[in-house]
């Protein structure tokens, strides 16, 4: 498999304990800044998915979803003043998931299991509601798909509850003069993914007091298999095509016939439509610029056009943090050390690489080297 001469380089920094992001003062800055940031959001975006996942169980029109359970007027306020984290787009992110699937988690949502639970939990849910029982009676798979995107609305929830302290921690090193470099932020970020690796991944609802497990430890999901490696492929990788940006008539052939070939994941995305209409990621970034640190906003009123884009510098900087997350997966899933010198090991580390970076090359990576 031939790479590109950039991306040949890029190849070689790997080999050598480097990452896709170069490693300059400007990135650790703005990569650090930015994961601070997004670890705050992250804050939010977790709390918020789990509640709705055992709070909004089954509730078929969840006016008060993002509320939290405390519905005031201040907060009505703000909801409809828009002074307020974006939550629809931790659903754009489980939507996605959803749609490009888990294999390990859709294993067993295609259970025999996994029926069992959902029928039992759904007949607590609807006990005296004869609407839901007569739609149930008619429809019967309606509801069973309503909590299977429960189930992934909590598998969000569970991921991102372990990377905001996560980015939050490396932060916190930063500031103590511990993170120097992007091999020290890539460093980080994998020895979590490592540490969280075996976590498992469980979900249950209490309904009028009682229990009703759904993803029960017994199914043996766990953090890296189950809800980080279908992240990152659902996420940062496929994703879905902006609405308003291209046509989804099938006519047109303006996006993919398969879904397998999507790839207008955080890695792809141009980041020039960053604040327009109907541009999901525009609600991420318009939450992180309340939590910039001092030092990345310093930084980025250094450049020509000062904060009057801070939404697409946002956009930027996301990015690029995103190829270290990305990075760290990588070395992660190595079939060895990537810095290994035995020649069998290396030849197997150059051909795993080689498929990532194949699989990169129409991605942002270049235009961030």
């Amino acid at each position: 498999m031939k790479l590109a001469t950039p991306l040949e380089t890029v190849k070689e920094r790997l080999l050598k304990g480097g990452a896709l992001l170069p490693d300059t003062p400007e990135n650790v800055v703005e990569v650090v800044g930015i994961l601070k940031s997004y670890g705050v959001v992250l804050g939010s975006y977790w709390e918020n998915l789990i509640y709705m996942a055992q709070d909004q169980f089954l509730v078929i029109f969840p006016f008060f979803k993002y509320f939290n359970g405390e519905i005031t007027w201040q907060k009505l306020w703000r909801h409809w003043n828009h002074d307020r984290i974006n939550y629809e787009f931790s659903e754009y992110c489980m939507r996605a998931m959803l749609w490009h699937g888990s294999p390990p988690l859709d294993a067993y949502l295609d259970s025999p299991e996994f029926a069992q639970n959902a029928e039992r939990a759904i007949r607590a849910k609807i006990q005296g509601n004869w609407l839901l029982r007569i739609l149930h009676a008619l429809f019967p798979t309606f509801l069973p798909e309503q909590v299977k995107q429960m189930v992934y609305t909590s598998v969000l929830g569970q991921f991102w509850r372990v990377m905001s302290p996560l980015f939050l921690d490396l932060s916190d090193r930063y500031d103590r003069g511990e993170i120097a470099s992007i091999a020290d932020v890539v460093d980080h970020i994998r020895t979590g993914l490592v540490n969280a690796a075996s976590q498992p991944i469980t979900y249950a609802v209490k309904i009028r007091g009682e229990a009703y497990p759904l993803v029960p430890e017994s199914a043996g999901l766990n953090f890296l298999t189950a809800a980080a490696v279908p992240y990152v492929e659902a996420v940062f990788f496929r994703s879905f095509p902006f609405m308003g940006t291209v046509s989804y008539n099938a006519q047109a052939y303006q996006i993919p016939a398969d879904q397998a070939d999507f790839n207008y994941g955080a890695l792809y995305a141009d980041p020039l439509p960053i604040g327009g209409a109907g541009i999901p990621p525009t609600l991420l970034m318009q939450d992180m610029r309340h939590y910039l640190p001092d030092y990345l906003l310093a930084r980025y009123r250094q450049t020509p056009r000062g904060l009057g884009d801070l939404r697409v510098k946002i956009c930027v900087s996301f990015q690029k943090a995103m190829f270290c997350v990305t990075t760290a997966a990588m070395q992660a899933l190595a079939p060895y050390p990537l810095m290994s010198t035995d020649p069998r090991e290396r030849a197997a580390n150059e051909r795993y690489l080689e498929s990532w970076l194949q699989r990169l090359a129409e991605s942002r990576l270049l235009a961030v080297q």
